[in-house]
């Protein structure tokens, strides 16, 4: 089932680095907000509300996977998978942490690339969401359009003329689009210039987020940004000022690089090579050293510095060294200080394999 390879599989479509400017732009994602008219927002809807919005959307992903819009897709309630089944899908991007909070209403349907994903009965009856690798939002948004076209020929959509969708929270009414690039930054955080360029993103329309979204930090020197506006513009119109804000902040970190190769090669060399050795001999690792130490090599790739290491290789222990990844791969829950000691332990065998490869 296209789930269970989901769950266990190391790399997703969209983590395998082939898409543009990949090694600044991680991926891109498209979320679409949509509410089904006459029933109540999953916030406020009783048992059999939240009952009948999953059996009609179940039926109208049926109809989807008949039409292969997004390839076959999985349609399970989010109660039938076990916890840490659960986080792995938010370590994967493919649901928020908020739908794990929903209860036993929720579910989700996944393809089985592990590009597309619908959340049901989360903030909104339906996220439809698309992932792609490297600066793509608007293939993202190509697939998500399609998706949703398909979703509508079914599904009685809450819209007004005027207002446009209507959704639970007015900051996503109108379009009801949510469009995100995540970069990683380095060079700009090293040389200190990070925080002031992604200062300035508000003034247009943008936002800057942690790794898994809204309401997290920053981590490994990746950042999120995305559309704050989804009322009085169109889709194509967030879409390009996204683009369009990407590729200057993406131009900046390139200059930066550049400039720290030029000013202090030797330094840098030595930044990238220690967080290579502690990787490959660390026997503790916590979550956040290890993304830090990820981001220190990544960019040593990235600059020609570390020639024993590939993109595939980073992505894949991104998703290997997650928390609730090792303890699935592992078959039991584990400790916070059994987990650290795990991950070291992936990660060194990880990167002896990458090697002798």
């Amino acid at each position: 089932m296209p789930l269970e390879e989901v769950l266990t599989r190391l790399s997703d479509g969209w983590m395998d680095g082939s898409g543009p400017v990949a090694s600044i732009a991680l991926s891109s994602r498209v979320r679409l907000a949509r509410n089904i008219d006459a029933l109540p927002l999953p916030h406020i809807a009783g048992d059999e509300q939240g009952e009948k919005v999953l059996a009609i959307v179940g039926n109208a992903i049926e109809d989807l996977n008949r039409r292969g819009t997004a390839g076959p897709m999985e349609f399970v309630r989010l109660a039938e998978l076990s916890p840490l089944e659960r986080q792995v899908l938010v370590e994967k991007h493919l649901v928020s942490p908020a739908l794990l909070q929903g209860g036993g209403r929720t579910a989700v349907a996944v393809n089985q690339a592990g590009t597309v994903s619908i959340m049901v009965n989360e903030e909104d009856h339906l996220r439809i969401q698309c992932l792609q690798s490297g600066l793509q939002p608007r293939e993202a948004w190509r697939i998500c359009g399609l998706i949703d076209d398909s979703l509508e020929e079914k599904l009685d959509y809450a819209f007004d003329a005027d207002i446009g969708f209507l959704t639970a929270c007015p900051t996503n009414v109108g379009t009801g689009i949510r469009a995100s690039v995540m970069l990683h930054l380095p060079a700009l955080v090293l040389i200190g210039q990070a925080g002031r360029i992604l200062g300035t993103v508000g003034q247009l329309g943008l936002a800057v987020r942690g790794l898994y979204g809204e309401g997290t930090e920053a981590a490994g020197n990746i950042f999120q940004l995305s559309n704050q506006i989804t009322l009085g513009h169109t889709e194509e119109e967030i879409i390009e000022n996204l683009v369009a804000v990407a590729q200057q902040i993406i131009e900046q970190e390139s200059a930066a690089r550049r400039a720290l190769l030029q000013s202090g090669r030797l330094k840098l060399e030595d930044r990238v090579w220690r967080s290579y050795g502690i990787l490959s001999r660390a026997r503790i690792l916590t979550s956040g050293e290890a993304l830090q130490l990820f981001s220190d090599i990544r960019l040593g790739v990235d600059l020609g510095l570390i020639p024993d290491v590939n993109l595939t290789t980073l992505n894949e222990l991104l998703v290997l060294t997650g928390p609730a990844y090792l303890q699935k791969a592992a078959g039991a829950q584990m400790s916070s200080t059994d987990r650290d000691i795990r991950r070291a332990a992936v990660v060194r065998e990880k990167l002896a394999e990458n090697k002798k490869a």
